[in-house]
């Protein structure tokens, strides 16, 4: 069963201890196991958890990279604490990130013929390439505004989900990445993109079915096959992110490049490029 509820640790206001131990026991850990993975006593942990011992910022920042916690949620652990931010966040549209815009774009435009994009946290589109402008031309107008986000593009009956001929697969696939981000990111929009996902009949259908055990060998990949213009185009996708970013945009960031899965979508796809 999906839970698209969250806790309200996260919330301005709770206590560093309370924001430790719910990422704590969201990773399912217990005291004990996290005290010995960070090289501290259980009692000095379940101390800072209830707010009896005032943590050290490189305390947190231990806890934090041993959780995997998320930079924009350490900035939050570090303000509860009493200390400063230590990450910044720069726009990707403003002058320190024009570098990282241009060879992220270079990126996606290099991958042409193939689609490429790059999404924000919310896995909205914020950058794109040539063949995927034309892909999300398919899209209706309520599904292209405030912005084109992946998960809604994907999984609206009225979206790609209309030309998607493995939805049973392909949309579970996107279900359970969803899944995983609202778990990870613990934000608010997610779960609400999520419980507004969930709330798309297709899904509720697709949701329903029983899982069919295949009597042929498994494919190695998931891929997406649609139908376009009396052509289907299977494609697989990898998602990129940067190396230890200091930056919460760019940690948050991630480009999402489209290959195809057989030599007829190549073809099709190296076609549509040179018209």
């Amino acid at each position: 069963m999906t839970h698209l509820t969250s806790t309200t640790a996260d919330q301005a206001g709770a206590s560093v201890g309370t924001l430790i131990r719910e990422w704590r026991m969201q990773r399912k850990l217990s005291q004990m196991e996290l005290a010995l993975d960070i090289d501290i006593s259980p009692r000095h942990l379940s101390f800072v958890e209830t707010g009896r011992s005032r943590p050290s910022a490189e305390l947190l920042m231990n806890i934090a990279t041993q959780l995997d916690v998320p930079l924009r949620a350490r900035n939050t652990w570090l303000l509860a604490a009493g200390y400063a931010p230590r990450y910044s966040e720069q726009g990707l549209d403003t002058a320190r990130m024009a570098h990282v815009r241009a060879a992220v774009q270079r990126l996606l435009d290099t991958h042409a013929p193939y689609p490429g994009v790059a999404l924000d946290r919310h896995w909205n589109v914020v950058l794109h390439n040539r063949a995927a402008e034309k892909l999300m031309a398919l899209l209706p107008p309520e599904l292209l505004t405030p912005a084109i986000n992946i998960f809604r593009a994907s999984l609206h009956p009225q979206g790609f989900a209309a030309y998607t001929r493995n939805f049973s697969e392909w949309g579970s696939y996107l279900l359970q990445v969803l899944q995983r981000l609202m778990l990870n990111a613990r934000d608010q929009n997610i779960i609400t993109l999520a419980a507004e996902v969930h709330a798309y009949p297709n899904v509720i259908a697709l949701k329903q079915q029983t899982p069919v055990t295949q009597a042929t060998e498994p494919s190695l990949l998931i891929p997406c096959i649609m139908e376009l213009h009396g052509h289907e185009l299977s494609l697989f996708t990898t998602l990129t992110t940067f190396g230890s970013p200091r930056d919460i945009t760019l940690h948050e960031l991630c480009v999402e490049l489209f290959y195809p899965a057989d030599t007829q979508t190549e073809v099709f796809l190296k076609t549509m490029g040179r018209a």
